[in-house]
């Protein structure tokens, strides 16, 4: 069939959505864990023969791995196993041997070739976050980790089920390499279940429209999505457009990573240029894309097209216009063995960069800089019965960035996942946690005419002694979600340890925090940025604001000039307000970027990517300590003098031209 209908294709793609859809539901209400049952911490979806998704669910798992590629892996597994025969299913998490289908060792995907007539026409996959696979700490995942060895067990991909049977020595792997094993099996089972689901659904359809039109539908839906995109890119201003942003810093020393980006839109194409993005980090906060256009370095593409154009089926064919360079060795290609398990905190990043490069190219549609964090808040502790409860308590996030005419969503923040938040009765029943305060924060969203989105607050009580909270992703503790057009900067995220009291401890990122009973712990996430000056905020809208608990009276007046119930004095205020414009930052990054500038950075990573890896972090290190040494140690939180950022920039230059 050369040229499928039009309407006939309409059809089919809402049954292969469907299709993945009820895959997700199989796999949600057959789960063991409050990842997969609460959070949603899941995916499915129903790949080509080339590996690649052409049908993907809208409305229920995480939603960012549209992008993803399957081939790699099948390919592994038919090159030392031999070829796949119905009923075998592929199981991996390794980040480099998958090729980049999975990103951290905590993400277990599975895929199972469908048969028809002896042979395949396509694939199922699925993808679990579990909730341990070993490794130095509980839930596997620590910012601080160096190397991947670190982080739990490998699974390079290979046969977990061989013609319908689980291989029982992978089993025995599986088992023994977790704090969690019956957990993990029965979310492992689940996933199967969501798999055996999709070929189900796949032989109906297979019953009711034949091989040949349904192969010819999945390549027209890739190619309907392609044009769609196109179209979008041939809408926006041609040019190239740079942007840069920062992680506050790599988890083992105070100094910011840095994620820059120039998008190039010429002729219904786009090309990402990742070039001036820091080496890897020594940490566990690098994406391993492998070079290719990953899905952590491309989401923002899939909304870009989604939102200028609704109809637009949701597939990889969206990404077929898009190009992407990744220097190998930098923090989103980085060479194995280097650590992934934290990579989401720079995927945000990712995400950001490109929105506000866009946003270049049209100011009026993309938003001011969201959140920028997600934060599982994961707990361990003593079973009862011996070894350790290991359960997320909430995958913690902030709001949305505002928009012209719109402010952002308060207290919920889609750009990288669609995990949701787990109730405080199931958390309370699971873990021995008392939720003392879950709920939005006030005054945390970025003035603006349209006003950022709050970021959240959640506040417990541990009941039992040998606890340990983990929070992996914290962000935007020092540098604040950018406004746009004038709007403020949202408010930076804290972390407070019995607030109030007299052991009361102020914390930045941790790793592994040991909490004792009757601790307090205090999660507070960033707020979003604004969109416009907030002088030209409706004062009507502020005091709908202050009224729903979203702004204060006092930050009303110091935010916005709006005085509560007093017009006069509301005028009087803002008539004496400066004008804001372009985009804000936030002092902290106007005092960092005032001695280590975009040009400089260029500079010092195109050099630091020569080195040979062994030597690039100790002289990136070597480099700073340098620059930095005369400053206050709370820099660039602190004020320097003029003299000061001179002497510094002066230092910065003297490196650059020794290097």
């Amino acid at each position: 069939m050369s040229r499928l209908d039009p309407v006939l294709l309409e059809i089919l793609g809402n049954k292969f959505a469907s299709v993945t859809e009820e895959m997700c539901l199989t796999l949600q209400r057959t789960g063991r864990t409050l990842y997969v049952k609460e959070t949603a911490d899941f995916a499915c979806a129903l790949a080509g023969l080339d590996g690649r998704f052409y049908a993907y669910p809208r409305s229920i798992g995480v939603s960012g791995f549209v992008g993803l590629e399957c081939l790699p892996a099948i390919e592994a597994v038919v090159a030392t196993q031999g070829a796949l025969e119905p009923g075998d299913v592929i199981l991996t998490n390794d980040p480099y041997r998958s090729t980049g289908l999975a990103t951290h060792l905590p993400d277990l995907h599975m895929i199972e070739p469908y048969f028809h007539e002896g042979a395949i026409i396509g694939y199922g996959w699925c993808f679990v976050h579990c909730s341990d696979v070993g490794g130095r700490v509980a839930s596997s995942i620590s910012p601080v980790n160096t190397e991947i060895f670190q982080e739990g067990l490998r699974i390079p991909p290979v046969k977990l089920m061989r013609r319908g049977q689980m291989a029982p020595e992978v089993k025995l792997f599986l088992d023994a390499n977790s704090r969690t094993p019956e957990a993990n099996m029965g979310d492992i089972r689940a996933m199967l279940a969501a798999l055996a689901t999709g070929r189900r659904r796949m032989e109906q359809m297979l019953g009711q429209h034949g091989s040949q039109e349904l192969g010819a539908a999945q390549e027209a839906l890739m190619a309907y999505a392609a044009g769609k995109a196109e179209a979008v890119l041939r809408r926006m201003p041609e040019g190239r457009y740079s942007f840069s942003d920062y992680l506050d810093d790599d988890a083992a020393t105070p100094l910011p990573v840095r994620v820059a980006v120039c998008v190039e839109i010429r002729n219904g194409k786009v090309h990402l240029d990742f070039t001036g993005t820091d080496p890897q980090v020594a940490t566990a906060m690098n994406i391993p894309s492998c070079g290719r256009p990953h899905a952590w370095l491309t989401l923002r593409m899939l909304a870009l097209v989604q939102t200028l154009d609704r109809s637009a089926p949701l597939n990889a064919g969206l990404l077929r216009p898009l190009s992407i360079t990744a220097p190998l060795g930098s923090l989103v290609n980085p060479e194995e063995p280097a650590a992934t398990g934290v990579r989401h905190a720079a995927a945000i990043r990712v995400n950001d960069i490109l929105n506000g490069a866009f946003g270049l190219a049209l100011p009026d549609v993309l938003p001011a800089a969201a959140s920028g964090t997600v934060i599982p808040i994961v707990m361990s502790e003593p079973a009862p019965k011996g070894g350790r409860i290991v359960q997320v308590i909430e995958p913690l996030i902030g709001g949305t960035g505002a928009r012209f005419g719109h402010d952002g969503v308060d207290g919920r923040d889609s750009g990288i996942s669609n995990l949701a938040n787990n109730p405080v009765e199931t958390v309370e029943a699971e873990l021995g946690v008392e939720v003392l305060h879950y709920g939005l924060r006030p005054d945390s969203g970025g003035a603006g005419q349209w006003r950022g989105g709050c970021g959240m607050e959640l506040s417990f009580r541990v009941l039992n002694s040998g606890a340990h909270v983990l929070g992996r992703g914290m962000e935007r503790l020092m540098f604040r979600p950018w406004g746009q057009n004038g709007g403020q900067p949202g408010q930076p995220g804290s972390l407070v340890i019995n607030e109030g009291q007299p052991r009361e401890r102020r914390l930045g990122k941790i790793d592994v925090l040991e909490v004792q009973a009757g601790d307090v712990v205090t999660f507070r996430t960033p707020g979003a940025g604004g969109w416009g000056s907030p002088m030209l905020r409706d004062p009507a809208a502020v005091e709908a604001d202050i009224a729903a608990g979203f702004v204060t009276a006092e930050a009303a007046r110091r935010a916005y000039g709006v005085v509560t119930g007093d017009v006069e004095a509301t005028k009087a205020l803002r008539a004496h307000a400066p004008a804001m414009e372009g985009t804000l930052f936030g002092p902290e990054r106007l005092a960092w970027e005032s001695i280590f500038t975009s040009e400089a950075m260029d500079r010092l990573n195109a050099a630091l990517l020569g080195l040979p890896l062994s030597q690039r972090q100790s002289q990136r290190r070597q480099i700073f300590e340098h620059v930095l040494g005369d400053l206050p140690t709370a820099f660039p939180r602190a004020q320097i003098t003029e003299a000061e950022r001179l002497d510094a920039s002066q230092r910065l230059e003297s490196c650059l031209a020794d290097f």
